[in-house]
């Protein structure tokens, strides 16, 4: 098994499908004092949006349907995410559902905490774990990345 340290300042992305945008900035602008020490990443409008509410930088990638999602992925799969908020719509069909569920499961490959609806954000960043380093266990892949193909 390998570690990674995971910073006191934490690398937290922030995605939220449409009907949701109005429920993540409401519940960011609560946590903003919890949020702006962070550095934080967030897809398209949600990006924008956010800049907005919490009066800080935020580093925005593409909208999610053409491509953010995926970067956030990537990103995470390259250690440079260390928690996901992702307020998903569960009653609304995405175009980019593919997309969606390759990032859910990046996130459970990474061992990334992750939370998908308001209660759950709200414990991961009421956690004592956010203001200070982690050790995370990352999963063994060598049986996998060895196999014979």
């Amino acid at each position: 098994m390998q570690n990674r340290t995971i910073n006191a300042r934490k690398r937290i992305a922030l995605v939220a499908h449409d009907h949701k945008k109005a429920d993540l900035i409401q519940w960011a602008s609560t946590n903003k004092e919890r949020l702006v020490p962070h550095e934080l990443y967030a897809t398209g409008t949600t990006g924008q949006l956010l800049q907005v509410a919490l009066e800080t930088p935020i580093t925005c990638l593409l909208s999610g349907p053409i491509g953010g999602d995926q970067q956030i992925g990537a990103m995470i799969a390259e250690g440079r995410i260390d928690v996901l908020i992702f307020f998903w719509d569960p009653m609304s069909a995405q175009p980019h559902d593919p997309d969606i569920k390759a990032l859910l499961r990046l996130v459970v490959v990474w061992n990334i905490p992750i939370a998908c609806d308001r209660a759950t954000a709200d414990f991961i960043m009421t956690s004592p774990l956010m203001s200070q380093e982690y050790e995370t266990i990352l999963p063994d892949y060598d049986a996998y990345l060895k196999r014979k193909v």
